[in-house]
């Protein structure tokens, strides 16, 4: 068996899965696509706030390097 997704654009299609799925020919794995979670609030609060402090610093001071370079 193939698994495959499906973007439904009307009602109509919707109730022609539906009938398919009753006669046993296809079945709907996923009746509702959930809405993409951004990464910031995937992952906030996930590093220890040391470790995040650290990394702020270390940041901070990269960029200043950055910006008082002689080329």
């Amino acid at each position: 068996m193939e698994t495959v997704l499906v973007q439904i654009n009307n009602n109509k299609a919707y109730k022609l899965l539906e009938g398919l799925e009753d006669m046993h020919i296809i079945k709907v794995l996923k009746k509702s696509a959930q809405k993409q979670q951004k990464l910031s609030e995937k992952y906030a609060g996930k590093l220890p706030s040391d470790i995040a402090d650290e990394l702020q610093n270390y940041v901070a001071q990269s960029r200043n390097e950055w910006n008082n370079r002689s080329i």
